[in-house]
């Protein structure tokens, strides 16, 4: 049994391109066999700056499910859904706004900064402002406590962790606590029963981290305690109520090298991509034509090839052999810019080849798609609602 539990999402905005590939679906095959991991189409998220071509947004999600199934993320090993159909993202979002401050949507370091790079589009909704939040709804709902991101997305699971905190803060200390947290570690068995003790105590006596740890990981391993005993006696360690939200952590992700044609990032908003299913033809023309270094004017001028966008695309696709080659025949005008862009073109197409091989595969079995969607939506659907119980049990919310 996985230790970690990791949620990862994407928004159905479109083709996935390369840089979606190197950036993120590769960290996932690798993630997949390593924890329990939630991957899910964010289609609300795709609203809150696309609310008014929200008419692609299903195409674009099986398309977007396709891509992932054939770059190899297996429904086997980790649960793919779709946001949407898991209505309780929806109902922990709203029970998080009524104790969320404004002041901490509005300084969100992203809130200005899209607004500004998005300035054709009127952004003036509280879905744009609030979109941190259903964010944390998302991870907080599956208790998720690894949450993969880069360095620019780590402020958005500190917010998260601040949502957590403030919720079991205000809401943690439920009627009885301490004499069920009692009971709780009672069913640990007299052995563990003890050894948690002890390490409650060095923690809250001592500061003992390691000790935090430890207790930590003998709860993780314990078998016989419902999810409401082990979230209690998390809480217990600490001093504290019961733990209803986890806390995230940020699993920091490396950035992705996958340059676009042009040197930039790749993104659509650029226009500089090569999408996973582009045809044969269409990624030889794109990168035949690709800038190379301004001072090779001619074939015999000698070049940079730090300087050329090409040389990223080798960075990330060639030999070292093959740099070599590069390197010192571009500086000696020995290579011409088209065969500098031949290996880089024959990489790429055989790296695209089984993947758009496999894509066929389920393009021609949509039922074999919207069966791992409905499978995966189930499970989503049985872990959320198992953190909405005890979210509403908390707030006191009348039960039927």
């Amino acid at each position: 049994m996985y230790a970690d539990r990791v949620l990862s999402g994407m928004r159905p905005t479109g083709a996935l391109h390369l840089g979606h590939y190197h950036g993120v679906l590769k960290n996932w095959l690798q993630l997949q066999h390593e924890h329990e991991c939630l991957f899910f189409v964010a289609d609300w998220h795709a609203l809150t700056t696309h609310y008014d071509r929200s008419a692609n947004i299903e195409d674009s999600t099986w398309q977007m499910v396709i891509d992932w199934l054939a770059v190899g993320v297996d429904p086997d090993k980790a649960t793919l859904f779709i946001q949407s159909q898991v209505i309780e993202h929806a109902e922990l979002h709203l029970m998080l706004s009524m104790v969320t401050p404004n002041a901490w949507l509005e300084r969100m370091p992203t809130y200005k900064d899209q607004q500004e790079k998005l300035a054709d589009r009127d952004l003036s909704t509280y879905g744009f402002l609030g979109y941190p939040l259903l964010q944390s709804a998302d991870i907080l709902i599956y208790r998720a406590n690894q949450v993969p991101v880069g360095e620019d997305q780590v402020p958005h699971i500190e917010f998260a962790r601040e949502i957590a905190r403030r919720f079991n803060h205000l809401f943690g200390r439920e009627p009885g606590y301490e004499e069920k947290a009692e009971a709780a570690v009672k069913k640990l068995g007299s052995k563990k029963a003890r050894l948690y003790d002890e390490l409650r105590m060095r923690y809250q006596q001592k500061g003992d981290v390691e000790a935090l740890v430890s207790a930590r990981a003998l709860l993780a391993e314990a078998q016989n305690l419902s999810l409401s005993d082990r979230e209690r006696l998390y809480g217990f360690i600490e001093g504290g109520g019961r733990v209803i939200l986890t806390e995230p952590q940020a699993l920091l992700t490396a950035a992705s090298k996958m340059p676009g044609l042009d040197g930039q990032k790749m993104s659509k908003s650029y226009h500089n991509t090569l999408s996973l299913r582009e045809a044969p033809d269409s990624v030889s023309k794109k990168i035949r034509t690709m800038p190379t270094d301004p001072a090779r004017m001619r074939r015999t001028d000698p070049g940079s090839p730090e300087k050329c966008p090409v040389w990223q695309f080798h960075e990330v696709y060639s030999s070292e052999t093959v740099r070599e080659w590069v390197k010192n025949g571009c500086r000696s005008a020995g290579i011409g810019c088209i065969e500098c862009k031949q290996p880089v073109i024959d990489a790429v197409l055989s790296e695209l080849a089984p993947i758009q091989a496999r894509a066929r595969e389920f393009e021609e079995s949509p039922d074999v798609v919207r069966n791992i969607l409905a499978r995966g939506c189930e499970k989503a659907r049985d872990l959320a609602r198992e953190t909405m119980r005890d979210v509403r049990e908390s707030l006191g919310l009348p039960r039927l």
